[in-house]
């Protein structure tokens, strides 16, 4: 196992670290006598109102440093966000969306992760596979809560199967301590049809519902399928049938739950709704959006967002022709709020484009798959609008660089236009559609 690298990196201004005379390159090497090999651990250990560090400076000489502590980081970085390296997948899932990628694309894109530090720290989710005892009663010792689990199935056979490891049908037993032990959840089914699906997903359902409250919330998103997956397991994708289907078998759950448990509990991905020609529900029927960065209630966010900024919204003539590009599963949604924007303010026009992911398949959908290449051959030659607005989910960590390695800069250049991205926030969308600021 690799040496923990406890370097410190930055320093921030004014914390208590800065005041007690830390600085970069210094060595944290302890924290009250205690050796940490991780940032959870450091986290943990920094949590008391009085913490003695034991620092190696730059110089060479060690120094002890109590100082009071009434914050939950003393305001240091290490040259190594987790401290050691992020763990890796074990597993063979057969839905797995990063074995689908093509050749060619740059290398982070590749790594799967499993770490449960990214799960508390980043929201990551993880599959449990890779966790040793010791390791478990170090995150109940720890309190590390929530974490957020890809549970797929609870049965062990067809865990096991979909996972490919023969460790993955202890999950749902790991589940149960961490829940005995007052630890909280939030859960991830990937469902594939006629694998997990049907009374398989009701026993997955009912399983993790008897450990509510901590299993605070499940989504249920369709799994992903690209057209690289020659060689790979034999998945169906879901026709608007199947999405109908699920959308009613899931919500008879969800008015079981909220008879038994005063929630809804599990929620359903916006694909399925729109796959099936079904309504969105409106943004209270997810109880405060507690997954949405699985795109779960994205649109009913939205939609609510934008009915108050239209609210806030004073008529008058604007003179305003914008573009905005998303994906397909989205397109009649924000072609909807173009609409209205342009109804309530003279003089706005708004060209709403659909664009088709070839770059992964035509079965992929989601404006977050979108890749640069599709943008630049779906629009090229067709936009007259200086501005083209694409949602900010298509870019990859705030590097404006799409999945393709296309980045914003090539965009513009092959389309002659300027490219801003948008936040899923209704407000935002209608301040930057009409580049205004709304008056609360």
């Amino acid at each position: 196992m690799r040496k923990a690298d406890t370097t410190i990196k930055y320093v921030e201004p004014g914390s208590v670290a800065d005041e007690a005379g830390l600085r970069e390159g210094d060595v944290l090497v302890s924290v009250n006598g205690h050796a940490f090999h991780d940032i959870l651990e450091y986290r943990y250990l920094t949590t008391e109102c009085e913490v003695t560090l034991e620092v190696l400076k730059k110089d060479g000489t060690t120094e002890f440093i109590t100082v009071e502590n009434d914050y939950e980081d003393i305001g240091v970085e290490f040259s190594e966000g987790l401290i050691d390296e992020a763990q890796s997948c074990t597993n063979k899932c057969i839905f797995c969306f990063i074995d689908q990628l093509p050749k060619g694309m740059r290398e982070t894109v590749y790594f799967k992760d499993d770490d449960t530090r990214l799960s508390f720290l980043q929201g990551n989710y993880v599959t449990l596979t890779n966790l040793s005892d010791e390791e478990i009663e170090s995150l109940i010792k720890m309190r590390v809560s929530p974490i957020n689990v890809s549970v797929h199935a609870t049965e062990p056979k067809l865990r096991c199967m979909m996972l490919n490891n023969r460790f993955a049908g202890k999950c749902l037993d790991i589940m149960k301590r961490f829940a005995k032990n007052d630890i909280y959840m939030n859960c991830q089914i990937v469902l594939c049809p006629e694998i997990n699906d049907g009374e398989h997903l009701r026993r997955t359902l009912t399983d993790l519902g008897e450990l509510y409250p901590n299993v605070s919330s499940i989504s249920v998103v369709p799994v992903g399928l690209t057209r690289y997956r020659d060689g790979l397991y034999s998945i169906k994708p879901f026709t608007k049938e199947t999405s109908a289907e699920t959308v009613r078998f899931v919500e008879n759950i969800q008015k079981e739950f909220l008879e038994k448990y005063g929630t809804r509990l599990v929620y359903l991905s916006d694909e399925f709704y729109v796959n099936a020609g079904i309504p969105v529900p409106s943004a209270d029927c997810y109880e405060g959006f507690p997954q949405l960065e699985n795109g779960v209630g994205l649109i009913a966010s939205m939609k609510e967002e934008f009915d108050g900024a239209m609210r806030l919204l004073k008529p008058k003539k604007r003179e305003r022709h914008v573009a905005v590009a998303t994906g397909e599963i989205a397109y009649e949604f924000i072609r909807g709020l173009a609409k209205v924007i342009e109804q309530r303010c003279e003089g706005v026009k708004i060209d709403v484009y659909p664009i088709k992911n070839n770059f992964f398949g035509g079965g992929v959908t989601v404006s977050g798959l979108v890749c640069g290449c599709d943008i630049i051959s779906a629009l090229e030659g067709k936009i007259t609008a200086d501005t083209l607005f694409i949602p900010d989910s298509m870019l990859r960590d705030n590097d404006g660089i799409f999945l393709d390695d296309t980045t914003v800069g090539d965009v513009e250049k092959a389309l002659n236009v300027k490219v801003i991205s948008v936040t899923n926030d209704g407000y935002e969308f209608v301040e930057k559609i009409l580049g205004e600021e709304l008056e609360f």
